[in-house]
């Protein structure tokens, strides 16, 4: 059986993302994820959760603005370096990284922000379920953000042929959000500048949900 074949037929456990993250010291740019900084930047700070947290740049992002951050992710390799880069940023105080297979268990509490920037994983991810429990986690008056791809990148379009990628509309049909008790902010796709794998430029088509609850 391939890789490929296994990450379809299983899906991608702590020890499958440990590995990954162990590939190399860095997997992701280090920075906020753009549509995080275009939807949050003028939320009011409270408390906020980071789902899929990865390296930490979303989190310590919302932190340094004020936000008392809950991160969480599969990977304990990952988490050890949000940890690290929290607290070079002196804000170590203000982020609570928690392990978690958010197909088995998920965080306590309500937050006034739920983020799910690119909440993706190969195999039997139960995406769907888990965005539902995050809407449950919003605090009343709080936002819902969930930010996924739309296709592959320009330098391969057909990358990942055999998966679909919602639409908005179909993400926010999905969670299954009760009538009269949220409001939709924000319900779009959008080109996203990428760096292709041999540095030459490219962009993404990804999109975005923002909503709010009401009640």
């Amino acid at each position: 059986m391939s890789e490929q074949q296994h990450h379809q037929d299983h899906p991608a456990g702590a020890e499958w993302w440990d590995a990954r993250y162990r590939e190399s010291d860095r997997i992701w740019s280090g920075r906020a994820n753009a549509v995080l900084v275009r939807e949050a930047s003028g939320l009011t700070p409270g408390r906020a959760l980071d789902l899929g947290c990865g390296e930490g740049a979303d989190a310590v992002w919302l932190a340094r603005r004020g936000w008392r951050v809950t991160g969480t992710d599969i990977s304990g390799v990952a988490l050890e370096r949000a940890a690290g880069h929290a607290a070079e940023a002196g804000l170590a105080d203000r982020v609570d990284w928690q392990r978690h297979d958010l197909a088995r268990s998920f965080p306590d509490g309500e937050f006034d922000l739920v983020s799910a920037c690119f909440l993706h994983s190969y195999g039997d991810f139960p995406r769907e379920r888990i965005l539902r429990t995050a809407a449950t986690a919003v605090a009343p008056g709080g936002i819902l953000l969930i930010a996924g791809h739309a296709g592959g990148p320009s330098w391969d379009p057909d990358a990942h042929a055999d998966i679909h990628f919602p639409t908005p509309d179909e993400v926010l049909a999905q969670l299954e959000l009760p009538e009269g008790g949220w409001e939709v902010l924000v319900a779009a796709e959008h080109e996203q500048a990428m760096t292709a794998p041999d540095g030459r430029p490219g962009s993404r088509r990804d999109n975005a949900l923002k909503v709010r609850r009401l009640r």
